[in-house]
């Protein structure tokens, strides 16, 4: 995949979407690069804090966790960066364990933290 456009789906939780979208305006350049897809407000985010076009679904607890869970299962995300809150509990918890479930099943390469999502995308 290095050198390739990837599909990136990029989601995280409250406390953790400024992390996010300061990591995301690090790496503009890289990204730009690459085919964005985000949860409602984290996508949201992204978009506002770098001018990168992300393709919206829903909001993460309304179904946009598994929206994304289906585009791995059809094949159409190649990354998953997912920085998750591990302090903190989620009211729509299963729907996030399906979600990294999905990614861990189909070879996803799937970034919980700023650390990882460095890693994955030095890689493609």
């Amino acid at each position: 995949m290095e050198g390739e456009m990837a599909r990136i789906g990029l989601v995280a939780h409250d406390d953790k979407k400024d992390d996010l979208c300061r990591w995301a305006e690090a790496h503009r350049d890289k990204l730009a690069r690459h085919q964005l897809w985000g949860t409602g407000t984290t996508g949201s985010r992204v978009m506002e804090a770098t001018g990168l076009e992300v393709g919206l679904l829903k909001s993460g607890p309304l179904g946009g966790d598994q929206q994304l869970g289906a585009m791995i299962c059809e094949g159409r995300l190649d990354v998953l960066v997912f920085f998750i809150d591990p302090l903190s509990a989620q009211p729509h918890d299963v729907d996030v364990k399906a979600l990294t479930r999905l990614a861990t099943l189909y070879d996803v390469p799937l970034a919980n933290n700023k650390s990882t999502a460095d890693a994955v995308l030095a890689a493609i």
